[in-house]
């Protein structure tokens, strides 16, 4: 099964387990009616002012089908930017909208299944017609919601396919496509692709789509940052040793004996016991491809006010750039929050992981510890305190 129909009950036309044990990872599928009656939580305007920002990574892609070239151009842009656009055949990409929108940020809600340090950010586009980035292959999982307008998606499940790219563009677009599905998405239809999978989406009149996106580091990634973490905390008297080795046989050599010993003392250095690991990952991931960092308050707040700011009924809002996750520790849990680590209680940890603004009578009755974490989280920028609840 490559498509499905949303139900009341299941809005991927299945379970969450029958999803992740049948489809994520392993093949694409389109989900017609996934979000029923979806109305946009954005309009082409505000993608287009959004673009116009510094602090937001934009893209403009244009195609000219005549002579089949392609540009690429980075933002910010100016209003004359998108004045000079031609009719057709061009596309605005924004990256991490729902940083910078609320109701863009509601549309992961129901993606709560799968663990929230994978889910990377909503990225918008918007497209005239025609409008398009290209056959091409992302190295992560994405789900592609239909918000305004049409788009036709073509993909290729052919494992065989070439994947080789196109030498005349800044692009990495794919040199030869040949489409084994085709669907036409409306809005609310949603097509959830795999890492791989080939494919192209052409917008049919105006369109807007969000595209989903999952966090997959690279394997070189992880090993470089956790060889790293490792040799920080390696015994600077820990070195290589060949006791008992065998008089030399040729100057220079390096022996099959010499490269056994080596390889046993990497892998004693790389072995490492499972709180070492959690420590690591969770600080990994949570500052992995982090587009802006939170800038710790200026003036540190005090112990004092932060308490007269609570007991006056304020409560406390997330930086939406901080990335929260935790594991489990010997006692409570260990708290991760944009590469750092905190002690935290189990309970406390989950409910900063839902990233849902703590109101003011969940922060009536903190023991100590919770409380000089969350003022420490305060001070790193990573929560906010809001309006005090008596105020207007």
């Amino acid at each position: 099964m490559i498509e499905t129909t949303a139900t009341t009950r299941h809005f991927l036309g299945m379970s969450a387990a029958a999803f992740l044990r049948d489809v994520w990872q392993r093949k694409p599928l389109l989900v017609r009616n996934a979000f029923a009656n979806f109305s946009s939580p954005l309009r082409p305007d505000d993608l287009g002012g959004l673009a116009c920002e510094d602090f937001a990574l934009s893209r403009l892609v244009t195609h000219d089908p005549a002579s089949d070239r392609w540009t690429l151009r980075n933002g910010p842009f100016s209003e004359s930017d998108f004045a000079e656009l031609p009719e057709s055949h061009w596309t605005l990409l924004v990256q991490d909208v729902d940083k910078w929108d609320a109701d863009v940020a509601a549309l992961l809600g129901p993606f709560d299944f799968l663990p929230s340090w994978r889910v990377d950010d909503v990225m918008v586009s918007y497209a005239e017609d025609g409008g398009s980035v290209g056959a091409h292959v992302d190295q992560y999982d994405v789900f592609l919601l239909q918000g305004q307008g049409r788009r036709r998606w073509q993909i290729s499940t052919d494992a065989k396919a070439p994947k080789d790219f196109r030498g005349d563009v800044e692009l990495k677009l794919l040199r030869e496509f040949a489409p084994t599905h085709e669907w036409l998405l409306e809005p609310g239809d949603m097509l959830y692709l795999p890492p791989g999978v080939a494919h192209h989406g052409i917008a049919e009149g105006q369109c807007l789509t969000f595209s989903i996106g999952m966090r997959a580091p690279a394997v070189a990634e992880m090993v470089a940052d956790f060889s790293g973490f490792l040799a920080e905390r390696l015994n600077e008297e820990l070195r290589y040793s060949d006791a008992g080795i065998k008089p030399a046989r040729a100057a220079g050599e390096i022996d099959d004996a010499a490269l056994e010993s080596i390889g046993r003392t990497l892998q004693d250095a790389l072995k490492v016991d499972a709180p070492t690991l959690r420590g690591w990952f969770g600080a990994f991931i949570t500052r992995y491809r982090a587009a802006h960092e939170a800038v710790p308050r200026g003036k540190p707040m005090r112990d004092s006010e932060f308490r007269r700011r609570l007991e006056a009924g304020a409560g406390l809002q997330f930086n939406p750039w901080s990335r929260f996750a935790w594991s489990k520790a010997l006692r409570g849990a260990s708290l991760f929050v944009a590469g750092d680590r905190y002690d935290c209680p189990r309970r406390l940890a989950e409910r900063l992981c839902s990233r849902r603004n703590l109101d003011p009578d969940e922060l009536a009755n903190l023991d100590n510890a919770s409380h000089e974490l969350l003022l420490a989280l305060v001070n790193a920028g990573h929560l906010a305190v809001g309006r005090n609840r008596s105020r207007p």
